[in-house]
């Protein structure tokens, strides 16, 4: 199907289904234990053995020797490969260090062998017997300071137009700040994990935990030099993954690798502390940020640098990636910056580029607001557009962020004037309130679905994975509401290699495009019961199909259709995105200076929201990794060993129940004709986009402090704080 032009009315618009509220149908799995992750496949395959990682001890360099014999001898080994036994493998899609083979250390904790035993006791203990010897590189300036200092201003704009010299010389009023955002580790509650039955050497199955099935099902055949005809994975249910299982990793690769030597089946999971090293991570930033503005509030200019850290071939955090797009400006200059270091591999996790940056534009545009006299989000619609700032002749297909920010405030109850920063409080706690702007981009990709009449069911099937998201409910209900079924009409099948090319979740790109992949699929499948059953002009309704007064069930049939979703060139007219507003109070303890977040309000404009039950647990459950980006999560990097030294879930602290109060989601009633047959949009990253900064902003209400620095822990406001 091609989707060639803005869609008119259709099927969607009276939807009884699709738009409604449904309890995830994978829910019951989930709760009771049954649905089969990765490393709990136990049935698939006969005979597992239990594999076990190796990683690097050092930052890079290189392995001169290593000692595997004590390790071989052990109880219940099966086999053991080391990378000096392979040469390099070849990199899969978006690896940029290699995965495993040759002596070069690239980061710290890469994979360098694996131990493949009778029980996982017994790999891990004979992997503990291996011996290493380095030849370490020479040192590394870690600093990220230093390299924004010897980088600043280098190189071509990304994005520059108007006078900006003019902006800041002659604006009422200007900021310049530097703002610092940390390493962030994905940290999903289900490790990376793999079960691969590689054990004759020939044909490869992998029962993974992974995203994107198809770019890893050929990044694995890449990797091991196989035919990709000769390789199948399967990936149905995915305990997290936050864009860290996008690509193919270590785990899929050392359990294949296992399993050849061993001649059996593997499972292996990385343990917790390699999560932090051995995957990717979000890269920590420098920012700085200069904001000039008219006295009415209307941005004359608007400078943002950025510099993150990446191997050589990396893409870093680019932290600049919402500034051309969000606010209107007559002037304008972006630039991003990679520093390459020898550290573990930064690549995409939520909301990439738009996260770390809306955590700095964002205290940004509140400093402008105050210096300005003007209320935060009183200024925030002041720059309001519906042009694309850096192309004016670029309109976005839909935007309603004023609509966001002004029933945010409504809802929350914003006071406009607000008392001044530090001087409400309530017994020990000082009280504020702050407000942020989201902006995330909105991505579609090509996806395609399998629609069939099987045993009086229709079965949807398609490599689409469901991360958590809620994927089998949506796109049930798509399938449901296109052929005019029940939900319990509809058996879906996700994450198979075998199945029909999806997106694959990411980017907030993933429930858009495979819904319309369903839609493609079951419109195809339309024709084809109307072919068979001679019908020149049927209709669907209520299970049945017919032309004129005669209808009939299709459920009977057997039939079929593949199909897929093909973006036209007119979508490259319009600017497409997804937009809201976070509210956040907090309380900061005028003795200790903790802080506690009292409360949330995310509004989001987001399309045609195709379960409002899944997509507010998408939206909360980003509004609680902001939260703990925030006030909690910090990549702790140890400079002499090139490592992050928190590699558990006890010093890397994520958030947690107590540290959550009362969220609240509002969805816009809103229609994006351009965006999707469903008119519809993703909202899972726009939830976490712009939190940590509306709880910055609410800090500084609360207390008087500017803080610049995540995360905003209480030691860098101990000796600020007003007298007790």
């Amino acid at each position: 199907m091609q989707f060639n032009e803005p869609a008119g009315t259709n099927l969607f618009d009276s939807a009884t289904i699709v738009g409604k509220d449904h309890t995830r149908i994978d829910g019951p799995l989930k709760v009771t234990g049954a649905a089969p992750y990765a490393y709990e496949r136990h049935d698939v395959v006969e005979g597992q053995l239990y594999g076990y990682p190796v990683g690097a001890t050092i930052g890079h360099g290189t392995i001169t020797a290593m000692d595997t014999e004590a390790a071989k001898a052990a109880p219940g080994v099966r086999a053991v490969v080391t990378t000096l036994d392979i040469d390099p493998l070849e990199l899969g899609m978006n690896n940029v260090a290699r995965l495993f083979g040759g002596s070069e250390v690239m980061h710290y904790h890469q994979a360098i062998a694996v131990v493949v035993a009778d029980s996982f006791e017994q790999a891990r203990a004979a992997a503990n017997l291996i011996t290493v010897s380095y030849e370490e590189g020479e040192a590394v300036d870690y600093s990220l300071d230093a390299a924004f200092e010897r980088m600043e201003g280098t190189g071509e704009p990304d994005t520059q137009y108007g006078d900006m010299e003019a902006a800041f010389s002659d604006g009422a009023v200007t900021i310049d700040q530097m703002y610092h955002t940390p390493g962030e580790s994905h940290q999903m509650m289900e490790p990376f994990a793999s079960i691969v039955d590689w054990s004759d050497g020939g044909d490869l199955t992998g029962w993974i935990s992974n995203q994107m099935i198809n770019w890893t099902h050929g990044s694995l055949a890449t990797t091991l030099g196989i035919n990709k005809e000769r390789v199948r994975i399967e990936s149905p249910y995915v305990g997290g993954g936050f864009g860290g299982k996008l690509w193919l990793r270590a785990d899929t690769v050392l359990a294949a690798l296992g399993s050849r030597a061993a001649g059996a089946p593997v499972k292996l999971a990385l343990p917790r502390p390699m999560m932090m090293n051995n995957a990717t991570h979000r890269s920590a930033t420098v920012q700085r940020i200069r904001l000039a503005a008219n006295p009415d509030g209307s941005l004359r200019g608007i400078s943002h640098e950025n510099v993150s850290y990446c191997l050589p071939g990396g893409r870093g955090e680019n932290a600049t990636a919402q500034t051309p797009l969000f606010y209107a400006s007559e002037a304008m200059h972006v630039k991003n910056h990679l520093a390459e270091m020898p550290l573990p591999e930064t690549a995409d996790m939520r909301a990439p580029g738009e996260a770390a940056g809306l955590m700095a534009l964002e205290i940004a545009m509140d400093e402008m607001a105050e210096a300005l006299e003007m209320d935060p989000v009183a200024f925030r619609l002041a720059n309001d557009t519906q042009v694309t700032p850096s192309n004016p002749d670029m309109p976005f297909s839909e935007r309603h962020f004023a609509e966001c920010l002004e029933q945010g405030a409504e809802a929350f109850g914003w006071d406009s004037s607000r008392p001044a920063p530090g001087s409400r409080r309530e017994g020990d706690w000082l009280i504020g309130q702050g407000v942020a702007g989201a902006f995330r981009g909105a991505l579609a990709l090509p996806s395609g679905a399998r629609a069939a009449i099987e045993n009086g069911k229709l079965v949807i099937e398609t490599d689409m994975t469901d991360i958590g998201t809620g994927s089998y409910t949506i796109l049930a209900q798509t399938a449901a509401e296109t052929m005019s079924l029940t939900m319990d009409d509809v058996e879906m099948r996700l994450g198979n290699s075998a199945y029909p090319v999806s997106s694959g979740s990411g980017g907030q790109f993933g429930a858009v495009s495979s819904s319309t992949g369903v839609y493609a699929a079951c419109m195809a499948l339309r024709e084809k019961i109307a072919q068979q059953l001679g019908l020149e002009e049927a209709t669907f309704a209520d299970g049945q199909v017919g032309s004129g007064n005669e209808r009939q069930s299709f459920l009977e049939l057997d039939v079929e259709a593949v199909d897929s979703i093909q973006w036209g060139d007119f979508m490259g007219e319009f600017q497409k995105a997804t937009f809201g507003a976070h509210f956040v109070e907090v309380g900061v303890n005028v003795y200790t200076g903790e802080t506690r977040v009292r409360r949330m309000l995310a509004v989001c404009d987001a399309g045609r929201i195709i379960n409002p039950v899944t997509a507010r647990s998408q939206v909360i459950g980003g509004m609680v990794m902001g939260v703990g980006a925030a006030l909690s999560e910090d990549m702790a990097l140890d400079t002499g060993r090139g490592m992050f030294a928190n590699h558990d879930l006890a010093s890397y602290e994520v958030a947690v129940h107590a540290d959550i109060p009362e969220q609240e989601v509002i969805f816009l009633d809103t229609l994006d004709d351009v965006a999707s047959p469903l008119k519809a949009k993703g909202v899972g990253e726009l939830g976490l986009c712009g939190v940590a900064a509306a709880v910055a902003n609410a800090v500084y209400n609360a207390t008087g402090i500017r803080l610049r620095e995540y995360p905003l822990t209480l030691d860098l406001m101990l000796d600020q704080l007003p007298e007790v």
